[in-house]
């Protein structure tokens, strides 16, 4: 896999902030997916929001798995640290290197295929054990990198590229993500800068576990089935020495919509997502009526987006299992390994 660097001289009048950063510092490399895929745009949102946190990007750590949205990190953050995981295994990455160093920001990028299909009880187990990172899910309901099948989050009754109907019910992660005990769950919509990057500088200061779904339209996959400009019709017609895809770019989709009210965002392929921002008097601490609120909506056909649940008392896995305050990476080998004697009465005191 190519990637391609950004010059790395700056204009000396950049603006910086309070860290003495400027935004072109919080980027990474040249984005390698399609033209207008709401994944740059989460990407974008992230930039934005630790620039105006003044985060320091060394004090960074982003994780990912596999999937278009796993190769977002690459162009967000490029002075953090990075890693990317086997498929659906960030989750358990992530929650070793916080037990080594929690001085760091752990941000868990994904995708809905990464998350809610292999990665299932790893997203589940993360939640539940409360490590202090931002997870974030960057949803689109297809499997991008593998030429758009459904994925888990797909709604039941939608169709794909090739035309097939999605029989199966979709997983709600946020719902999930709710009941295995994260403390701060929100949802938002790629092109709705304004929501999107309050939440993530709220994720980002919230101790705990902070889940974000993010709903990212897949630009790629909207030509229709019967089409005789389709790839898989040229394919089909066309006795080719290689396999290529070239994808025509296309516009940003964006909204912006006041609290408490509904829109309508049409998506490339013609389908229309109804989007309800949460008004200013909704409750997020009632976890309770936060699920029963994002079912009602589902119901109605809606997606909710805004802040869905908070918890004003969160906790975290280093306090659950009692962990000193010096990060683990930083202790000498004497202390990590006591000595046999120590052991002798650890065991002991198991028997």
């Amino acid at each position: 896999m190519t990637y391609i660097a950004k010059p790395k001289l700056h204009h000396p009048a950049l603006e910086r902030n309070g860290a003495g950063f400027t935004r072109r510092d919080y980027e990474g490399a040249i984005s390698t997916l399609c033209a207008g895929c709401g994944h740059d745009s989460i990407s974008a949102a992230i930039i934005h929001a630790c620039y105006e946190l003044n985060i320091e990007p060394h004090r960074v750590a982003k994780l990912s798995g596999i999937g278009c949205s796993s190769k977002s990190p690459t162009y967000f953050l490029g002075n953090s640290h990075g890693f990317n995981t086997v498929h659906g295994r960030m989750p358990s990455v992530l929650t070793g290197a916080n037990l080594a160093n929690r001085e760091l920001i752990y941000l868990g990028v994904s995708g809905d295929g990464d998350s809610a299909s292999i990665g299932l009880g790893q997203f589940a187990h993360v939640m539940r054990r409360g490590v202090n990172m931002v997870y974030i899910v960057m949803n689109n309901g297809v499997y991008g990198l593998t030429k758009g099948q459904f994925s888990a989050t797909a709604d039941r009754g939608s169709r794909s590229k090739k035309g097939a109907v999605n029989a199966d019910a979709a997983i709600d992660l946020a719902s999930l993500a709710i009941l295995m005990g994260a403390t701060f769950v929100a949802r938002s919509f790629s092109g709705d800068k304004a929501q999107l990057v309050p939440l993530i500088k709220a994720a980002i200061a919230h101790e705990g576990a902070s889940f974000l779904d993010v709903i990212s339209p897949c630009v790629a996959f909207n030509n229709h089935a019967g089409s005789t400009k389709s790839y898989d019709y040229v394919r089909e017609h066309n006795e080719a020495v290689n396999r290529l895809d070239f994808f025509t770019g296309q516009p940003p989709i964006t909204a912006d919509y006041a609290p408490g009210t509904l829109t309508e965002v049409e998506q490339h392929d013609g389908s229309v997502l109804r989007l309800r921002k949460l008004d200013e008097g909704y409750d997020p601490s009632d976890k309770a009526s936060a699920l029963a609120h994002i079912q009602e909506r589902e119901a109605a056909g809606e997606i909710v987006t805004g802040l869905l649940y908070l918890d004003p008392k969160p906790g975290d896995l280093h306090r659950a299992l009692n962990t000193v305050k010096a990060p683990l990476a930083s202790l000498s080998d004497g202390e990590l390994c006591p000595g046999a004697a120590v052991l002798e009465r650890i065991n002991a005191g198991l028997r």
